[in-house]
């Protein structure tokens, strides 16, 4: 009888212990996934097509006379229409001549033209109609990419299974997002306004990470944040969580007033003059309560499904941290097929056997870290 292999291989347990498991918190319970053992390896990604995509004037679809037209008409000679045989024929010996020179000239792109994969092109149409509605964006998609198929049926699928796709990809950055801030601590939601007196759009978004990447690796500062655009000015901003260790800001924080375009009133804001100089409008709001820090999620989740913005994230920003896990600080399994252990809210933190003590935020800053 034949053997039959996990497709997802049973937690590790030795002696009383969950050895090596990624711990996570939810936001309001630490949850451990325990380690297991692959016996098969990944299988192989499937080669992508690749398409030469045409300019937009040239992927609209023929209109029914036009297509008629094609169908019912002949090549004239001298004003006479020749006899159908004699046109096959004529087709054969001229695909037979041409057949060297269209190889070669088949790898030379025409102005306009670009080549991709059916999935890169997807993923740029997506982006283009990411602020329609649902319903509108998926007939969008299906009409830009239906020259690119032989059926509607086969364009259809091929739209659908990718909007699945990037559905799955949402809701597993939005799962890694959550995780992440659950386990780090922020004081600071701190927006950075792009200036055209300083910066064209680019160099603002090249020398604002430059600057923050600096200050994470020298400074220890940790940020966590998505750009996006006004509404009404589409003016380019970014918005983000950050950890600011006392002592390590550049500046001073100026309080002065300013009008909020989008509340239509007065507000207080706390700008770093290090970043005005440099790169312009900015403000530093402390975060001093669960509320403020449920409210600056809530924002960036919010551009995050919008928009489709990429997060950005700062080294040092782990989703796990690695512990031993006794049987004795498990409340009871969870999740699919039981694979996650919820934990008790004091359970002992192991490191390869050594104990360092009950979970806290100077103890999870000692253990091993994993993505």
């Amino acid at each position: 009888m034949k053997e039959l292999k996990y497709h997802t291989p049973p937690p590790l347990k030795v002696e009383g212990f969950y050895p090596q498991c990624k711990v996570y918190s939810d936001g309001s319970h630490y949850i451990a996934i325990p380690h297991t053992e692959k016996p098969y390896k990944p299988r192989p990604k499937k080669k992508e097509e690749v398409i030469t995509v045409k300019p937009p004037s040239e992927n609209k679809p023929l209109a029914e006379e036009e297509i008629a037209l094609q169908k019912d008409s002949v090549p004239p000679i001298d004003g006479a229409l020749l006899p159908l045989e004699k046109i096959a024929v004529m087709g054969e010996l001229s695909k037979k001549e041409s057949t060297g020179k269209t190889e070669e000239s088949a790898n030379i792109l025409q102005p306009g033209e670009r080549r991709m994969t059916k999935k890169e092109l997807f993923n740029e149409l997506y982006q283009e109609y990411v602020i329609l509605k649902k319903r509108e964006r998926k007939e969008k998609l299906i009409a830009a990419l239906r020259p690119y198929f032989k059926t509607d049926d086969a364009t259809k699928f091929f739209v659908e299974s990718n909007l699945e796709r990037k559905q799955r990809n949402l809701i597993a950055r939005r799962i890694r997002l959550t995780r992440k801030i659950n386990l780090h601590e922020f004081n600071f939601f701190v927006t950075f306004t792009y200036s055209d007196k300083l910066h064209t759009e680019e160099s603002f978004k090249k020398g604002l990470k430059s600057t923050l990447k600096n200050f994470s690796t020298r400074k220890g500062w940790r940020y966590v944040g998505v750009w996006e655009r006004s509404p009404e000015k589409h003016r380019l901003h970014f918005h983000g969580l950050f950890y600011i260790p006392e002592g390590t800001m550049p500046s001073e924080l100026d309080e002065r007033e300013d009008y909020s375009f989008a509340t239509h009133r007065r507000q207080t804001i706390h700008e770093c003059t290090y970043f005005a100089y440099r790169f312009g409008r900015n403000d530093f709001e402390a975060i001093t309560d669960m509320q403020k820090l449920g409210n600056a999620v809530a924002y960036i989740m919010k551009y995050l499904e919008k928009t489709g913005e990429k997060i950005v994230y700062s080294k040092g920003l782990p989703q796990y941290f690695i512990s031993d896990i006794v049987e004795d600080d498990v409340v009871t399994t969870m999740g699919l097929e039981d694979k996650k252990l919820l934990l008790f809210d004091d359970f002992g933190c192991w490191d390869e056997g050594e104990y360092l003590g009950a979970v806290s935020k100077d103890v999870i800053k000692q253990m091993r870290k994993a993505n």
